[in-house]
């Protein structure tokens, strides 16, 4: 088998259409979350917290005056930061869909007693021939 035909086998299997699909809406999903958290969740905290921002904050660890060597660890500490208000963000949204799913979904009907399987053909006569030995005794 060629590598084209094995290629084309490969990219017409559906689950890599479906990951493709994912990946895309992921990405636009993606871009909401983001906009949700920079434009609705962002300002009211920021003015709770009186308008900080960490980005500014770094180290200075050489090099000359002209081109100085810092540790930005302000952008770290923004970013750390945005990641904790997108998941608990995210988090909302996704308890309040799970929410409304819960409530719009109809009851499930309760499930029938499973049965168990029947023994297998060996132990049914295993157990015929210990209940002979038994009657003998």
């Amino acid at each position: 088998m060629s590598i084209a035909s094995e290629f084309k086998a490969f990219i017409s299997r559906g689950n890599v259409v479906d990951l493709a699909v994912a990946v895309v809406i992921g990405a636009a999903f993606g871009k909401i979350v983001d906009s949700f958290v920079k434009d609705v969740i962002t300002p009211p905290i920021g003015l709770l917290i009186g308008g900080v921002d960490f980005t500014n904050l770094k180290i200075g660890i050489g090099g000359t005056d002209a081109a100085p060597v810092t540790l930005n660890y302000g952008v770290f500490l923004q970013a750390c930061f945005n990641f904790f208000i997108i998941a608990a963000a995210v988090f909302l949204l996704v308890k309040i869909v799970t929410t409304v799913s819960k409530k719009t979904a109809a009851p499930a009907a309760p499930a029938a007693p499973a049965v168990p399987p029947p023994p297998p053909a060996d132990v049914v006569l295993l157990t015929e021939i210990r209940d002979e030995l038994r009657k003998r005794n």
